[in-house]
């Protein structure tokens, strides 16, 4: 099985930094990384190209210009490009544990899609990381409600992946996996949405009716969330509608997906 990992970004170097550096510091590499780039400025080219120059695995920057918010199209065209069996989904703020493709990998299985937690840490906690340029974030930077999801306890990953977090769309976009061939099966991200929000629940239903089955990756897959402002939600309950309309009509395909690029 050949793994690609895809990290989405927009003009957030120094986070990006340490989020291909945690990337590039896994127990099993992933076969290649993607970089799905919503449009930012040479600031963000200049850095993946200095590090893919010093990398051992493989670096795909694939960018767009700057239309707004458009992380649903510039997913796509990241898993277009992916010459990986199987798609591990993250963001350009997190920080991975050293175990996190590891842990991944382990849980792949045809017929599946899988989901995983994320620990938000403290803006003074993500300051220092950013100030030691380090990956390996302490207890006292996380919130406290999220230092459970901290612990990675190998025996249990197995044990809880079929049992916890049934609900469909309880979910993280930035920790996710699944197989490439089941992602062109339901057209990718549906890019009529481009606000912030839930476009990965609304991809995770059309799975689930398309008869893909959902695994929840707990004690495993640990990744930390770098602080930073909110996005705006001005927009969530468009995407909601959406959401809806999927569940009613029980939809697998979006329209306006993938499919334009392969």
């Amino acid at each position: 099985m050949k793994t690609s990992l895809v990290i989405s970004t927009y003009n957030s170097p120094k986070y990006l930094e340490l989020c291909l550096k945690s990337a590039l510091n896994q127990t099993v590499a992933p076969d290649e990384i993607v970089i799905a780039d919503d449009g930012s400025t040479a600031e963000t080219a200049d850095l993946i190209k200095k590090i893919a120059d010093n990398s051992n695995v493989k670096i795909v920057h694939v960018w767009h210009e700057d239309n707004g918010f458009q992380l649903c199209q510039i997913r796509n065209k990241a898993f277009a490009r992916c010459t990986g069996d199987y798609i591990i989904q993250s963001d350009g703020d997190i920080i991975f544990e050293k175990h996190f493709v590891e842990d991944h990998i382990r849980l792949a299985e045809k017929g599946y899609f899988v989901c995983g937690s994320r620990v938000y840490l403290m803006p003074d906690g993500t300051q220092k990381m950013f100030d030691n340029q380090s990956i390996k974030p302490k207890f006292k930077y996380m919130q406290r409600s999220h230092i459970l999801n901290s612990l990675r306890i190998k025996p249990l990953q197995k044990v809880f992946a079929p049992r916890y977090g049934k609900r469909i769309n309880k979910l993280r976009g930035c920790n996710m996996a699944f197989w490439k061939d089941d992602i062109i099966r339901v057209n990718g991200y549906n890019e009529d949405l481009t606000s912030w929000g839930h476009e990965d629940g609304e991809l995770a239903y059309r799975l689930h009716f398309a008869g893909v089955k959902k695994k929840f990756l707990k004690n495993g897959g640990i990744c930390f969330h770098l602080y930073h402002k909110e996005s705006s939600k001005e927009n969530e309950l468009t995407h909601n509608e959406a959401i809806k309309k999927v569940i009613e009509n029980k939809l697998t395909r979006c329209k306006n997906g993938i499919d334009k690029y392969l």
